[in-house]
């Protein structure tokens, strides 16, 4: 990609969560461009709390953990800055107070504990409805931008305009909740290849 075309088609971030059931979360971040190509993957080591860190962060572990140690992480390794980030988690959006990228929560149509189809079942998402954790920093602010339900942090709440605007340079087919599965499927791969 060149310099000019980085500037007038930004890449799109993705970014999940995934819990190893022995390991611990491991984050992975997929920049795509307009086209839904990738040009960045990133996918951070096990993290795990121990017992310490669950009682005295309490409430507030998830949002530290998914938004200050993984994702705030995998942008730092990022080569490319996101015009704008998607997360399938909202703790990620925790991250949007570090960062000056817009960042909405996806709502996927297919919520589910399971792992991908074809998975060794050591993976799994955690995650269920959109409902607000107690002690969450954040309340949210919901909208549609098309087929797509999103959400972004109600303290970020003109981020809105920003992503809709930002949207209009996507593919009209382009499935905001798809490249989850492909961050998913790679922290996967990335794990049986390493062991």
């Amino acid at each position: 990609m060149t310099a000019s075309g980085s500037k007038s088609t930004p890449a799109v971030g993705f970014l999940t969560v995934c819990r190893h059931r022995e390991l611990g979360l491991f984050g992975g971040l997929l920049l795509l461009n307009q086209g839904g190509r990738p040009l960045e993957f990133h996918c951070t080591a096990p993290v795990k709390p121990n017992r310490a860190q669950e009682i005295l962060y309490g409430p507030t572990l998830e949002p530290y953990l998914y938004g200050e140690q993984i994702a705030h992480t995998l942008l730092g390794k990022a080569k490319t800055t996101p015009g704008l980030l998607f997360t399938d988690r909202e703790p990620v959006l925790a991250v949007r107070e570090l960062v000056d990228i817009p960042v909405a929560l996806v709502d996927c149509e297919s919520r589910t504990d399971e792992s991908p189809e074809g998975s060794d079942g050591e993976f799994r998402r955690v995650d269920g409805p959109h409902a607000q954790a107690a002690g969450t920093p954040h309340l949210l602010t919901s909208f549609q931008y098309g087929r797509h339900g999103l959400s972004v942090a109600r303290s970020h709440a003109a981020d809105q305009a920003a992503i809709e605007r930002r949207c209009q340079t996507l593919a009209a087919d382009f499935d905001l909740s798809e490249p989850f599965t492909r961050i998913r499927e790679a922290i996967q791969e990335a794990q049986r290849a390493s062991r």
